[in-house]
């Protein structure tokens, strides 16, 4: 081994691309991790849709809806120039 050369050890080659060890070491593994992100993607889809048309049966009719707020009435204009400036 020459010095200054680290030894690959690595699934990936120098230019950091996958090799065919690595292909072979995930193919057991592909069919499985598909089907299980299938389900987890048909779960969450499931679950979505049944929120939103839960939601979307909510009657607030019985609810009670409050008065509209009685508007108050503006505030006298005053300056600047009709304060008093204090104790002289």
């Amino acid at each position: 081994m020459p010095l200054g050369r680290i030894p690959q050890s690595s699934y990936y080659d120098a230019r950091n691309r996958p090799g065919a060890a690595l292909y072979r070491a995930r193919q057991p593994y592909l069919v499985k991790n598909a089907v299980t992100g299938l389900f987890i993607i048909g779960f969450v889809a499931g679950v979505y849709s049944w929120t939103i048309r839960a939601i979307g049966q909510d009657d607030f009719s019985d609810v009670p809806m409050p008065d509209a707020p009685i508007q108050a009435g503006h505030a006298p204009h005053t300056t600047a120039g009709s304060r008093s400036a204090g104790p002289a």
